[in-house]
């Protein structure tokens, strides 16, 4: 969605961000309880860079994910992975999964396609590029790092949703049915330097 605008765009937007305050995971209405379940990624470590190939600047499949127990009376998951720091009034919604069965503990490589959720049940909401499915990240060149913050919750009901919803949709079907949460965060970057392993390199594409 961004990844064509000109680096010195992106650069004089740098402080212009949505804004963490308004991740799903935080917003009251959720009323969020429960020890926290550990979500994770075989692919990237909490904090760390993503891999080009889970980005608009490589395949843009999804990531793969894994997450541990989930609170007794679980009946089904659902997965939002937002950009707070996208230069927009609200995060960019990257992701929307939900019905995943409680008795499910991962996604595959790739498994969050339109019309399929996960192939198991479940079933995919709209990103803000008004698809379903998995929509890459591609932040601005110039902009700085941005955050993907993948949000796992544990419902205590299937919500109630007709086709494939929105944020604003599903936040509202979740209102109070929020048993527990999970958050993994990756980053990504471009145009400017990017630390991998601990080591700086430079950003994986050319500025356009």
């Amino acid at each position: 969605m961004l990844e064509h605008l000109p680096l010195w765009i992106g650069a004089l937007m740098r402080n212009v961000r949505a804004g963490h305050a308004k991740l799903a995971i935080v917003q009251p209405e959720l009323a969020i309880g429960g020890t926290p379940i550990d979500l994770s990624s075989p692919a990237f470590a909490y904090g760390a860079r993503l891999p080009e190939r889970f980005t608009a600047d490589g395949a843009g499949i999804s990531p793969p994910l894994v997450w541990g127990d989930v609170p007794a009376g679980t009946r089904s998951l659902a997965l939002i992975v937002e950009d707070p720091d996208a230069p927009a009034p609200n995060p960019i919604v990257h992701a929307i999964v939900w019905g995943i069965a409680p008795t499910e503990h991962r996604l595959e490589e790739g498994a969050m396609v339109a019309n399929g959720g996960t192939g198991k049940g479940s079933d995919t909401g709209r990103n803000s590029a008004f698809g379903e499915g998995w929509l890459p990240p591609d932040p601005p060149a110039g902009h700085g790092s941005h955050d993907y913050a993948f949000q796992l919750f544990a419902l205590a009901d299937v919500p109630d949703l007709a086709g494939h919803p929105g944020r604003s949709a599903l936040l509202k079907a979740m209102a109070g049915k929020v048993l527990a949460a999970g958050l993994l965060v990756g980053t990504y970057s471009r145009g400017e330097e990017a630390r991998i392993g601990g080591s700086p390199q430079k950003a994986p594409r050319p500025v356009r």
